[in-house]
Order: structure tokens, then sequence, then C-alpha cells
């Protein structure tokens, strides 16, 4: 029989070794977020320790992201020359070393700089764990699929709020570090050993015999695979990569509003333990918020697959564009307006409001990750994502860098902080308004 990889499984059940592949892709991701995010959990036991302002530690809390906008984009581009798996589990080796330095620095700048170094396998990660995840499984579910990946983040900085108050007590932030690190390493080279590479990537660049010996895995009978049919804007013999003029559209979309989408997440994973606990939550309170965020962030990015198919990625977009400014000034007055001593109603309102920004966010920008499956054709998929990441990866270096300045400037008053927050939630809509790749909505009787 022959077809290509993506006719044959269109219709075939989900096999065990493609919920092998999604759960992989999904921990690598989830582990990523426990490494990323611990920082910002023990930033105040790092300032009382080394005796240094908040506004001194904007680098150290944004070096990963100045990382990861170099991983991303390399990381992306070198995912689909050399393959997304191996990719993957440099970009797993990359930031679990990091995880281990960091427990050894003893100064901001020494934290800055193995941070940056992490940065480049996180930014690595998740391009090519999306645009492997894309590869293994049908069209119809795809959108699932990629939604389902978006909440490692959520999942590992939810983790990290219940995990990191466990072991610090007993082995410090460094020894909490250096468990997380390990443990990073230890899962790239458990991956490395059960994952393969997608079999479209193998017979796009003509490795036959691969491809079949890994369509293999989800595939019965005799079969030849065909190669996947090029996309409508594609010259014969053309290979269209990430600026191809008919991605144009699609890339200034993608640009504007991913960098709106991780610049807002960014700002408010990295900094709510901190304006939580000036405003007089204790840091226990305040991890517990963090952790709401986290879990809402999970249910978030979760429920775009189901959001994005049935009403389309532009209503999606538009919706969240919404309720984020409605959310972000809420959260502000209510932070702005607190008792010195909040009581336990304040910091329920203001728990609540945390939950909703991490589940508009993660939704948002899991809507973007499927846009970008979606819209960017194999040849360079996993350099699209990468090079948006990329480009997305400055503006949040640009909140997290000024946040404890954008926290001081107003005195006690964080005004300035939320009112940037704002801004760039009104942003989210760019993707609406711009990309001429929306995903549409499912026609009835499709789901």
């Amino acid at each position: 029989m022959q077809s290509t990889f993506s006719a044959a499984i269109a219709r075939a059940p989900i096999r065990p070794y493609q919920w092998l592949v999604l759960s992989f892709g999904l921990l690598v991701l989830v582990i990523e977020g426990i490494d990323l995010q611990s920082l910002s959990l023990v930033t105040p036991v790092i300032l009382d320790e080394w005796g240094i302002d908040r506004a001194l530690f904007g680098p150290p809390l944004a070096g990963a992201m100045f990382g990861m906008a170099f991983g991303s984009f390399f990381g992306g581009v070198l995912g689909d020359r050399f393959g997304r798996l191996n990719m993957l589990f440099a970009a797993a080796v990359i930031f679990g070393i990091s995880t281990i330095l960091a427990a050894y620095t003893n100064d901001w700048l020494q934290m800055t700089v193995v941070r940056v170094l992490g940065g480049i396998g996180f930014g690595a990660a998740y391009p090519n764990a999306m645009a492997l995840a894309s590869d293994w499984v049908p069209e119809r579910f795809r959108t699932y699929a990629i939604a389902a990946l978006s909440v490692g983040i959520p999942v590992g900085t939810a983790l990290s709020a219940l995990i990191v108050p466990e072991l610090l007590p007993g082995n410090g932030w460094r020894g909490t570090f250096l468990i997380f690190g390990v443990g990073s390493v230890v899962f790239g080279f458990l991956m490395i050993l059960l994952v393969r590479e997608s079999p479209p990537f193998l017979l796009a660049n003509g490795k036959p015999d691969a491809a079949r010996r890994s369509a293999a895995r989800v595939l019965e009978g005799e079969f030849e695979l065909l190669p996947e049919p090029p996309p409508p804007q594609q010259q014969e013999g053309e290979r269209i990569g990430v600026f191809h003029p008919s991605n144009r559209r699609l890339n200034w979309g993608m640009g504007i509003s991913l960098s709106a989408g991780l610049t807002y997440a960014y700002g408010i994973l990295s900094w709510t333990p901190e304006f939580l606990t000036s405003s007089g939550f204790t840091l226990d309170q305040a991890l517990d918020a963090t952790f709401m965020l986290g879990i809402w962030g999970v249910i978030g990015g979760a429920s775009a697959g189901y959001f994005t198919r049935t009403f389309g990625s532009k209503a999606v977009t538009v919706a969240c564009a919404v309720l984020g400014v409605l959310v972000t000034v809420a959260l502000g007055l209510t932070i702005d307006n607190m008792s010195e001593l909040p009581s336990a109603n304040e910091r329920l309102l203001a728990t609540v409001l945390v939950a909703a920004a991490g589940f508009i966010m993660s939704l948002v920008v899991a809507n973007y990750y499927a846009m970008m499956v979606a819209g960017y054709p194999q040849s360079c998929r996993s350099g699209g994502m990468g090079a948006m990441l990329t480009i997305a990866r400055f503006g949040g270096i640009a909140m997290v860098t000024s946040g404890g300045w954008l926290l001081n400037l107003a005195g006690d008053s964080f005004i300035a902080y939320f009112a940037v927050l704002t801004l760039i939630a009104a942003a989210f809509v760019a993707a609406a308004l711009i990309v001429d790749r929306q995903i549409p909505p499912a026609r009835v009787g499709e789901e």
C-alpha cells in the first residue's frame, strides 16, 4: 500500500506509541517549567541571603529568556536540519546542567550567566517538542496535542510551587536546584533511548528506510511511504523557509501577538511572588497563589484545543485580548488597594485574579502555537516557531528585567507595572487582524 504518513494515520485510532511521544514531549516541557520557574519561587530567599535589592535581581530572572531568544531560533533551525528529537535531547541536557551550575552561584552576575546558558536549552525545547508531536498525530487531533503540550510550563510552574516548599527546609535553594538539574539530564537520556524521529521528517531528509522503521511503530502490514504533499504556495523544487514571502503575514501577526503573550506570561510568572509578598502576603501564601496561577494556566492551555477547534483561532484571540485587559486592570486595582495586612477576602480576590490571568495567558499562547503548527509548512515548522519565539523572548526579557523597576516606580503603588501589562494584553488581538492562516471553526458534526 502506498500512502503518505499523514494520510495513513488520518482515520486510525491513536496508537500507544503516539501517546508515548506526546507524553515525552509534555514531560520535557514540564521539567523545563520546573527548572525555569524555580528561580522566581526562591527569589525572596536568595535576596535575603545575598542582601541585595529586588531591582538588581532582574538580570538573573531575565537571563533565561535572553538565552531562550537564541535557543528558540537556532534550536528550531537546527531541529529542521538535524532532527527535532536530537535537539530536544540536547535542550534537556543543557538546561539540566545549567540548573546544576546555578546551585553553585554566589552573586547575581554568576546567576545571570548560568541562566543565559539554561535559556538556550529552554528555548530549543519548545519548537522541537511541538514540531515532533505534530508530525506523529493526525490532523484532527493536532490542535488538541499542541494544546496539551502547551500546558507543560504551567504544569511545571504548579509543581514547582508544590515541590519547592517541601525541598527548601531540608536542602536549601542550592540543594533544590541540584535535584532539579540532575533529574533533567537523566530524563533527556531516557527520552533519546525510547523516542524516535517522525516518519515525515525522515522521509523529507532522504532517509526512507529509517522513515519506514519509524512508521512501523504505528502502522500495520506492508506499506510504502510517499512524501507529504507540498503546501499550495510552494513551487516545484522549491524549499520554503521561515522568511519566504508566503509566510509574511503569519510572521508579522505571530511576531506581535506571541511577543505580547509571552511578555505578559513571564511578567506575571516572574514577579507574582514578589508583588504579593510586598502587598502583605506571607511567602507561603504567595506560593499558594502562584500554585493557583499554574493550575489555571494548565486548565487554560489544555482547553485551547477545544476552544480553538470549536470556535476558530480568530474568535479565541479576540476573546483573550478583551478578557486579558479586564482581568489585568482588576488585578492591579485589587493589589493597589489592599490593606497593609490583607484580609482573607482580599487575599482570595487577588488569588482568583492571578489564576484568571494564568488561564488567559495560557489559552492565548496555546492558541498561537496551534496557529503556527497549522500555518508553517513541514519544511520550516520548527524554524518558524523558533523564530517567532525568539522575537517574543525579547519582550519577555524587557518585562522581566524591568519588572522590579516598574514595581518600584510609583513608590508604594504598583500602577506602572499593571498599566504596562494591560497594554501588552491588548496587543493579543494582532493575531486576529494580521494572520492570513487562521484555524477555522469546526464544522457541525466534525467533532
